[in-house]
Formats: structure tokens, sequence, C-alpha cells
């Protein structure tokens, strides 16, 4: 690390700088995490995890209820290594490492919640019939065009991510990289449009079928699966806001802003399609038996 460049960016000044090999010479999130955020983060998602797998044994669901279980382990590991970037003894908010793992499976974990969403619309779609299907689109076309869009939203981001925080420990400009961050957030949020897009089309086409078939209760866990989807969403435009005002800006310098539309959102999603679980609605009925 070259200390040649005068540090611009947030430095804690009741917490010393370890500088180890692995520290940045400044706090790479904009503030220090709170140990309390990441430690509650971790509890809710290990219950939301129990709940999860109940669901698994209990309905069958099981594409829905895998993906549900992987954004859970995904939450802890991620809030987990969050919880080494609180304030010491517990962590150091000065390492890269723990910003950038952090970062990656918290980033990745939605990307399984989105997934368990396209799935639980392709799910209904077979449960009222295929004729209901927005655009006439098959099943196996909506959950490939959008797991590919978020694969590649993905990626891009975690790779914006990464080249932050190598700039940042280098102290070159990270705004190349956060412009590819911005790219992958811009992406993901014009491709979820599309799929609330689809989503509504199919509540307009399901509605009066569901009535004409005394099926009251589909349109209970379709709000639940409306609902998470626009939580989701909430929390993809949260990131593209943050990260269009740059490195270090307003939304990125201050956890409250990441408690209230990173943290809540995602966990208020997992818990309501855990509480609301489609699979109580279709299971193995909508697959012929096969409950995927």
């Amino acid at each position: 690390m070259s200390n040649e460049a005068p540090i611009d960016g947030y430095v804690d000044p009741s917490i010393p700088n370890p500088n180890g090999e692995q520290d940045a010479p400044i706090i790479i999130y904009g503030y220090t995490p709170t140990l309390a955020l990441s430690a509650l983060a971790v509890a809710l998602y290990a219950l939301l995890l129990i709940l999860h797998a109940y669901r698994l044994y209990a309905h069958r669901l099981y594409a829905f209820s895998i993906l549900l279980i992987l954004t859970t382990i995904c939450e802890i590991v991620g809030y987990a290594f969050r919880l080494q970037s609180s304030p010491p003894p517990v962590g150091d908010p000065y390492n890269v490492i723990n910003f950038v793992v952090q970062y990656f499976f918290i980033v990745v974990a939605p990307v399984f919640l989105s997934a368990a969403l396209y799935t639980t619309l392709t799910s209904l779609i077979a449960y009222m019939g295929p004729h209901l299907s927005p655009l006439g689109l098959s099943r196996k076309t909506i959950i490939a065009v959008f797991v590919a869009s978020d694969v590649v939203a993905t990626i891009v981001q975690v790779a914006g991510a990464a080249l932050i925080g190598s700039a940042e420990s280098d102290r070159r400009s990270p705004n190349t990289a956060n412009d590819i961050l911005l790219a992958g957030l811009a992406f993901q949020v014009f491709s979820f449009l599309l799929f609330l897009l689809l989503l509504g089309l199919f509540i307009v086409n399901a509605r009066k079928a569901a009535v004409s078939r005394g099926e009251g209760g589909m349109m209970r866990f379709t709000a639940a699966v409306v609902g998470g989807s626009l939580l989701v969403y909430l929390r993809t435009c949260f990131r593209l806001a943050e990260t269009a005002q740059g490195v270090m800006g307003y939304a990125s310098s201050h956890e409250a802003f990441f408690g209230a539309l990173e943290f809540a959102p995602v966990v208020l999603a997992v818990a309501g399609l855990g509480w609301w679980h489609p699979g109580r609605l279709v299971g193995r009925r909508a697959q012929g038996g096969s409950g995927a």
C-alpha cells in the first residue's frame, strides 16, 4: 500500500487502523458497522432458516423452499462477516476482505429470493392453467430469462464491489469500479421491473378465474408474492440510488439507510413468504405431484 496519496474517505477517530496486510487506509463502508444490526440479522435469518426448512418438510415445494433456504444461509454468512467489521474487540472495520465477502453474500442472497419468486409465479401459472400465463410465455422461458438476468447483474455487481475494495486499499480512484457496480444494479432494476409487469398481468388474468373457481385463497398467497416482490424491488432501487451517488455518498455513508432499505425489506420478504408459504396452496398439486 502506498502512503503517498492523501486519505480520502471515512476514518473512525475512535478506532485506530491496525494497518494489517488486509486493511484499507479508510473504512470502505463509509461508517463503522454496528454490532447490533449484524447480530440481529444473524439471529433473525437463523430463525427464518428453521422456518423455511420446516416448510420444505411440510409442503415439499422443493425449488421454492430450497431457494429461500439458500437466501437465509447467504444472509447469515454475509452478516457474520459484516459482524467482523464491527468495532473492536469483535471486529476490524478497516478489513477489506470482510467488506468484500459480506457484500458478496448480502448481494447474492436476494438473487435466490428473486428466483424463488420467479418459480412461484410459474407454480401459480401451473395451478391456474397455462392459458393464464402473461403474454403466453412458457414457464421455462420465464425462469430462464429472469434467472439469467439476475446472474449477469450479480456478477457485474460483485466485480464492481471487489474493484472498489481494491481501489480504496491501494488509494486509487474507485469511480470506474463504482460505474461497473452501477451498471449491474441498473440492469437488475430494469429486469425485475419487467418481472413485476408480468406478475401484474398474471394477476389480472387470474383474478376472474380464481373467483369463478372459488379459489379465494389463491389471491392471499399471490398477495404475499406481490408484497415480497415489491420489497425486493425497493431494496434494489435503494442500491441503485445509493451507488448513483458515488462512493462515500450520503446514502452509502449512513448505516440507517442500509438497515431500513437493505436489511428490513429482505428480512420482511423472507418472513412473509415463510408465513404465507405458496406450498400451502400449490405444493405437489401444481407440479403434477413433483412439488418442484
